[in-house]
């Protein structure tokens, strides 16, 4: 057996060197029969599902093996304003989350630093509605929106709502109640950046003379883009599927979503390979929108 030579005659280090990879491969074992029983395999039988065709003369929700491409084209046609509807809702709850939720971050993990309890107690205090169902926070929402609520009638009074407005069933009560289910996504990734931030850099920007602002935008801003990417993926993503919002504050034509019409066709009309289709299209539209986000952003790494 040839066996590589360094310097003086040895063995080379590479050569000595045990090989790892191979020893690590029972390890990976379980993860990927997870990946592949759990997201391959639901992902490969959506797609084929979203080709079925209905039995000829069966019954209602019959349907056969087929490459029917058509029903892509058909779903989009039919149901294309709720797509875009579904990002512009999440992209208005992300840019709403990022604004709230960076100072928040910036308040525990910079202002706060040094105190443990305190940080402590408002990483608690972010962390808390996650204790409560999702539904049930949204169902609260929906009462503090309502008709009779103590916030309609302030704005009424302020009039900054015009009589007989309402809040419910309307695009500004589902943003609402998205920013506020996935503002903790938002906060803890920004949280995470800003917690590892030497406050020694903030120091030599005010030594050298540097406004809070500027060194805010040269210096803390750009040390925390890998947490403002993470949190804007973690609340933009799940907030595009979303439809418990839009069910429980919205329900009406100018705010349902993707996820209301894919939870429909596959649940009451069972309609499954229009379902399927639009599955495969709000996935690989995300895909593609958040690809080029992160490259965009220059943090590839994250991908």
């Amino acid at each position: 057996m040839a066996v590589a030579l360094g310097e003086g005659g040895g063995p080379s280090p590479a050569a000595s060197r045990p090989t790892r990879t191979r020893g690590h491969r029972p390890l990976l074992l379980p993860g990927l029969a997870y990946l592949a029983l759990f997201f391959v395999a639901p992902v490969a039988v959506l797609l084929a599902t979203s080709l079925y065709v209905p039995v000829p003369g069966g019954d209602v929700g019959q349907y056969q093996p087929a490459l029917h491409g058509q029903n892509y084209v058909d779903a989009l046609a039919k149901f294309w304003p709720q797509l875009v509807r579904s990002f512009g809702f999440a992209l208005m709850a992300t840019l709403a989350a990022l604004a709230i939720g960076y100072p928040m971050a910036y308040a525990i993990a910079v202002r706060a630093r040094g105190r443990r309890l305190l940080q402590g107690l408002l990483l608690v205090l972010v962390v808390a509605p996650f204790f409560t169902s999702f539904i049930l926070r949204t169902i609260a929402w929906k009462q503090i929106l309502a008709d009779d609520s103590f916030v309609v009638a302030a704005l009424h009074w302020l009039h900054l709502l015009p009589p007989g407005g309402r809040l419910t069933a309307t695009p500004f009560a589902v943003v609402c109640g998205l920013t506020y289910n996935f503002l903790p996504f938002m906060v803890l990734p920004i949280y995470a950046s800003l917690e590892r931030l030497d406050p020694r850099m903030l120091e030599a920007g005010a030594d050298l003379y540097a406004s809070p602002f500027t060194t805010f935008r040269t210096v803390t801003l750009p040390l925390s883009m890998p947490g403002v990417v993470g949190g804007t993926l973690l609340t933009f993503i799940p907030a595009s599927g979303d439809y418990v919002n839009s069910s429980l504050l919205g329900n009406n034509t100018n705010t349902s979503m993707i996820g209301q019409v894919i939870d429909a066709r596959f649940f009451k009309v069972l309609d499954y390979p229009t379902a399927a289709a639009l599955s495969v299209v709000l996935m690989v539209a995300i895909l593609v929108l958040v690809g080029a986000y992160v490259r965009r952003s220059g943090t590839e790494e994250l991908l």
